[in-house]
């Protein structure tokens, strides 16, 4: 089994928070060369650099996960993500970590994605969302697997006649916000995976030294393991290495679709549980 030596991992570490946990066609090749392996061999040796961004508080289990798209050859690392003194429910796992990460990165699809441990049952219905989804590969460290295998008789966007899917959705068009926002948060917001309630929504987070990062709503056709814009965009933070209380945060924007307010109490509780003391900007979108 190929495996990084020490210095290695740290190296690889560091190299990691600089882009978010993404690795390039190019960075996979070299790696590839250094370990003398398959594809499949280094995703799962890429698995303790995923696991090492871990923020889990609350379980003490630390899980990472590398998700693959054939079409663009690039990978891309998730970890869990939990937040002390609020509800269980507003976790990130990481297997929603790589997911989103790809998703924010302009990958085309999920190919397949290698995790530490085998995926929960929440894991399996978010994966389920992808358009690759009767073709994903799961690789754990002893199995390889489907997710078809792992979810018989599956839930999902087809019993809601949804012909989207998450990394295969329609961009949003917009007609006018009602404050100011900058390009970037409007383009995170037109390509929101949102088909089930029309609730497109995303966030920006601005720090004063490590930059901006942002997330999206990515809806679940079974609704509970639906991913926050503030979820998604705090796992990215994560990935960085970073977190609310070091990271220097000077604002943080949430637009969403206009009559729609269920996620500023999501924003408000998430941001709460590091004790931030920011007030978030609120900004509504009126669709075309």
């Amino acid at each position: 089994m190929a495996v990084f030596n020490p210095q290695q991992l740290q190296q690889l570490q560091e190299q990691a928070k600089r882009t978010c946990g993404y690795f390039s066609k190019a960075q996979l090749s070299e790696l590839q060369s250094q370990l003398n392996c398959s594809l499949d061999s280094l995703l799962k040796a890429l698995l303790p650099v995923a696991a090492s961004f871990s923020q889990a508080p609350i379980s003490h289990f630390n899980v990472g996960a590398v998700a693959y798209d054939e079409i663009t050859q690039s990978a891309y690392l998730g970890a869990n993500l939990e937040f002390s003194h609020q509800a269980l429910s507003l976790v990130v796992h990481a297997e929603q970590s790589a997911i989103n990460n790809a998703w924010l990165n302009g990958a085309k699809e999920i190919s397949f994605i290698a995790i530490t441990d085998a995926p929960c049952g929440y894991c399996r219905q978010f994966m389920n969302e992808l358009s690759t989804s009767k073709r994903l590969s799961i690789m754990l460290p002893t199995l390889d697997t489907k997710l078809t295998e792992l979810l018989p008789s599956s839930f999902g966007p087809q019993e809601l006649d949804n012909p989207e899917r998450l990394l295969a959705s329609n961009i949003v068009a917009i007609k006018s916000f009602s404050s100011d926002i900058s390009s970037k948060l409007q383009s995170h917001l037109q390509h929101a995976y949102a088909p089930y309630s029309k609730n497109f929504a995303a966030v920006e987070i601005c720090t004063q030294t490590h930059g901006v990062f942002y997330g999206r709503y990515a809806e679940n056709a079974a609704y509970n393991p639906s991913l926050s814009p503030m979820q998604s965009a705090l796992s990215q933070l994560a990935l960085a290495g970073l977190t609310i209380e070091h990271a220097n945060v000077v604002e943080v924007t949430l637009v969403q679709s206009e009559g729609f307010e269920n996620q500023q109490a999501v924003t408000e509780a998430v941001l709460a549980s590091y004790n931030a003391n920011i007030k978030p900007k609120y900004v509504t979108a009126k669709l075309a």
